[in-house]
């Protein structure tokens, strides 16, 4: 996945950088410091993801939003911003920006606005049809569809975990590696198997070392009966 960064402060650029460079299966293509490096950079690199500052010296960040949907109407945008104001908020809202984090902004917080957006990404990616329940959970993620919000911790969202246990019931006796779940999933190795140590974790799932012939022993993942 690709991510560029507009941001006019150098030194917060960089650090988003790093968060970035800390997560599996993201790309760090590009930083702009003002408005029109900002669209000059879109076109040029072409990214899925796009963190957007408010306050930049030429405009407003905010106040490009238009141009970047006409421009590269593919990018999705996240604002990352000290702006507060209302008005700010409610515009950034109308065109689209799937989050709005005010600075400072911690590991945390931004690790999991990123990792929430891959899971969203990978599901419209995996699904060809929509029905209500998969629309509900891309719009409500928390929250399944006719039933009250489901306890899960943050970074685990409830329907990819279904399709999880779903896989293990019907690997049966042979089990799942997480490379082989990663790639049922259209997933990292890091989401796989997040997801599945968790369904170990609800007592829903088991883990055995699967000491082969040849190379290191492998972890491999069961349903538990």
């Amino acid at each position: 996945m690709k991510v560029m960064i507009s941001e006019d402060d150098f030194r917060v650029a960089e650090l988003h950088a790093q968060f970035l460079r800390m997560m599996e299966g993201v790309d760090m293509v590009g930083k702009a410091l003002n408005a029109e490096e900002t669209m000059r950079l879109l076109e040029e690199t072409q990214p899925d993801l796009l963190l957007l500052d408010v306050y930049m010296p030429d405009q407003l960040g905010v106040n490009l939003l238009h141009q970047v949907r006409e421009k590269v109407p593919h990018v999705d945008v996240i604002m990352i911003t000290a702006a507060k104001e209302k008005e700010v908020v409610e515009k950034a809202m109308k065109y689209g920006v799937l989050d709005y984090i005010i600075k400072p902004i911690t590991l945390d917080r931004f690790q999991e606005t990123i990792q929430r957006y891959m899971e969203r990404k990978e599901k419209m990616a995996n699904i060809e049809t929509f029905d209500q329940a998969a629309i509900d959970q891309l719009i409500k993620p928390s929250v399944k569809s006719g039933s009250t919000p489901v306890a899960v911790p943050k970074g685990i969202d409830p329907l990819t975990l279904e399709k999880v246990e779903a896989m293990l019931d019907e690997a049966k006796d042979d089990g799942l590696t997480a490379d082989q779940a990663s790639t049922q999933m259209g997933a990292s190795k890091t989401t796989a198997r997040r997801y599945l140590e968790y369904l170990i974790s609800i007592q829903k799932g088991k883990a055995e070392m699967n000491y082969g012939k040849v190379g290191r022993p492998q972890r491999k993942y069961y349903k538990k009966s």
